[in-house]
């Protein structure tokens, strides 16, 4: 595999992040001759690894999102949930400080050159709820009532994570009917109902919210 047909392979895809995978099926090569090419190319500069298996063209880091390489980096499929979700639907203002995934594999914390990804693991049977994000379409992202039951979800397991949130600002699109469904389909019965005690917490001090707002 020579330099040449490594950049040609690169541009055909016509997105800043792809693997070493693409390159070597492009190529007609073996992943060893890919990696060999890529290693070449990071060394003048053109690209750099962004974590084992995954590239992107150097145009300036900060301007290839962290969410854009969220598709190649995991072997399960994941989706973006959360605090981050919140961050991105507009509820939460603070922008957080990795970018937070839900998916059936392990729990764990995956650090790479474009940030730090929490992936976080919930039942099979309650990944769901999510679409193509409409910006630009490049992930996949929870609809906002499920993002705000994933973390109440997580929240009432053992490890208690995001059991405090910074300020939420509810737009009027949101519906606290739709994230109770989302909650009744729990499969586990006393996380359920715990989830089910939070959403109706969190609709009685928004309630209260807007109407101390009106007046």
């Amino acid at each position: 595999m020579v330099k040449l047909s490594a950049l040609m392979a690169i541009k055909q895809l016509r997105r800043p992040v792809f693997t070493t995978r693409e390159i070597a099926a492009s190529c007609g090569g073996t992943s060893s001759n890919a990696v060999q090419a890529l290693r070449h190319l990071e060394r003048e500069g053109i690209l750099f690894q962004i974590a084992k298996g995954v590239w992107g063209l150097d145009i300036g880091k900060e301007k290839i999102s962290a969410y854009s390489a969220i598709p190649f980096l995991l072997a399960h499929r994941a989706y973006v949930s959360f605090i981050s979700a919140l961050h991105l639907h507009g509820i939460i203002e603070q922008i957080p400080q990795g970018v937070t995934l839900a998916s059936t594999s392990h729990t764990r914390t995956l650090h790479t050159k474009l940030g730090t990804y929490f992936i976080h693991q919930i039942s099979p049977s309650f990944f769901k709820g999510f679409d193509w994000y409409k910006v630009d379409g490049n992930f996949l992202i929870a609809e906002p009532e499920k993002a705000l039951v994933d973390c109440l979800y997580l929240s009432a397991r053992k490890k208690k994570q995001f059991g405090y949130f910074p300020e939420l600002n509810f737009p009027d699109s949101f519906s606290f009917e739709r994230a109770k469904k989302w909650a009744k389909s729990i499969p586990d019965s006393k996380i359920r109902l715990a989830v089910m005690r939070k959403l109706e917490a969190l609709l009685i001090d928004t309630t209260k919210a807007r109407e101390h707002t009106r007046y």
